[in-house]
């Protein structure tokens, strides 16, 4: 069997975008197997070959494929029943079957035993190209609708720009400018609600990948114990529950963009994974001896800064080195209040009619108050407060300062109330109204319970208050 890579050239013109694809080739006839390694060695990354069932199981075991052509009429073997084990075992990948004989009954036993084509022989270059090429698309669908459900999901007003016209805003667009046409790893740096995953979708929709898909994961929301297969997927049998074959996220970012929000949550064994996986551009799923190549650009984001995080050894110092190769940091909403008019006018425009209700008139006192306003939440708790005023009709100033905005505004004895203790008093308000539900506040404010956490902590209020 030859397992050596046939070699790398540009992609056929009817191929392209398609030169990662790596594929087997397995049939006991000499002069067809020269023939169909000939046509796709040029035009796509690596053809394997092999002669019958067993040689190419053996070189699946270690290898990744995505794409199998195979011979119904083998020694040993028959290409149905070896295609049968492979969806047994997990085998997600493409598979056409040839054969020179073949019936009705012989066609239908192949497509339920779960080939993706059925060619008989003899054919010419351009009907094999065009069932790879359609195997190539349902397999580029699949990945898509996977991203699109997931990015559904998910969506809570993603669709934004980076609006403001402040010094910081247009320092932010132009490094995005910038650092957008590169394949450069990024890491983005700020507290909660500055926008880094509207900076990651802003630079991969500007970028080389745009085409490619945007899969975005919060390492804060995924239990350590299945973070290793979320990310790089697992065989079938690997742990308890592993039922079937899973794909991982590297696997469905291909061609794209993986953003790994919240990366210093990662632990730290997964972190070395990682770093593995990046430095070698290839993957292991949990339970396989299988490398899959890796053909995407990663970004990663932090609401602490990973700096003090390796200091405190709590994230390997060499994978920050990887992430770092580009960082970019986001301000804060209280270093640039001068965009909260067009924030606001902007999340008007925006939401009102996914709301189905009119925008509201803003005043500049409102506008005042909202400039008053320290923003623990930062954009992300703006546009809550947006959200929610539109729901309810009326600017909700009282979400920020309890009470009477005016008298709110200041001390009993009328002297200014300072921003910190401003912070304070909604941040516990809030707690108070959903009876200390962390969760529920953290929503409501548009941070991360961690966050919430941290800040009623600094005050000195333990769980015996807020304990949920």
């Amino acid at each position: 069997m030859d397992t050596s890579p046939a070699p790398i050239s540009s992609p056929d013109k009817g191929l392209e975008g398609w030169p990662d694809w790596s594929i087997l080739v397995v049939d006991d006839e000499q002069g067809m197997l020269n023939f169909l390694v000939k046509t796709l060695a040029p035009r796509c990354h690596f053809v394997m070959s092999a002669t019958s069932a067993e040689e190419g199981a053996d070189w699946l075991h270690g290898h990744h494929a995505d794409l199998v052509i195979l011979d119904i009429s083998l020694p040993g073997k028959s290409g149905v029943t070896w295609l049968k084990e492979l969806r047994e075992q997990g085998f997600s990948g493409e598979v056409i079957l040839i054969t020179a004989f073949a019936d009705l009954d012989t066609a239908i036993e192949a497509l339920r035993a779960g080939a993706s084509d059925f060619i008989l022989k003899p054919f010419r270059v351009p009907q094999i190209l065009n069932a790879v090429k359609h195997c190539f698309e349902r397999s580029r669908l699949r990945r898509e609708n996977f991203v699109l459900r997931r990015a559904v999901a998910s969506s809570n007003g993603r669709n934004q720009a980076l609006v403001g016209a402040s010094e910081a805003m247009q320092r932010l667009r132009a490094s995005v400018a910038r650092v957008a046409p590169v394949d450069s790893t990024v890491l983005l740096q700020g507290e909660s609600g500055t926008g880094k995953e509207l900076v990651a979708r802003t630079l991969h929709a500007n970028g080389p990948r745009a085409n490619g898909p945007f899969v975005p994961l919060n390492c804060a929301a995924v239990s350590p114990e299945l973070m290793e297969s979320e990310l790089f997927g697992h065989a079938r049998g690997a742990f308890t529950g592993a039922a079937r074959a899973r794909e991982g996220l590297f696997h469905y970012a291909q061609g794209g963009t993986l953003f790994l929000d919240e990366v210093a949550e990662l632990p730290l064994p997964i972190q070395a994974t990682l770093l593995r996986a990046i430095e070698d551009l290839k993957i292991r799923p949990v339970g396989s001896e299988q490398l899959v190549p890796l053909n995407l650009r990663i970004m990663a984001a932090s609401n602490r800064r990973l700096a003090d995080e390796v200091a405190a050894g709590r994230f390997r110092k060499d994978l920050y080195f990887r992430l770092q190769v580009v960082e970019l940091s986001l301000p804060p909403l209280r270093e640039h209040k001068a965009d909260i008019p067009a924030l606001v006018q902007h999340f008007m425009e925006q939401l009102a009619p996914a709301l189905g209700v009119a925008p509201l008139a803003i005043s500049a006192q409102e506008l005042d108050y909202l400039a008053q306003y320290d923003w623990p939440g930062n954009v992300r708790e703006l546009r809550n407060l947006i959200e929610r005023s539109l729901i309810l009709g009326s600017l909700n100033i009282s979400a920020l300062y309890p009470g009477d905005p005016v008298r709110s505004a200041g001390t009993e004895a009328g002297a200014p109330m300072d921003l910190a203790t401003l912070e304070k008093q909604h941040i516990l308000s809030v707690l108070d109204s959903v009876q200390g539900d962390k969760t529920r506040a953290a929503e409501l404010l548009g941070v991360s319970r961690r966050t919430l956490e941290r800040r009623v902590a600094e005050w000195g209020h333990g769980s015996q208050a807020f304990g949920r």
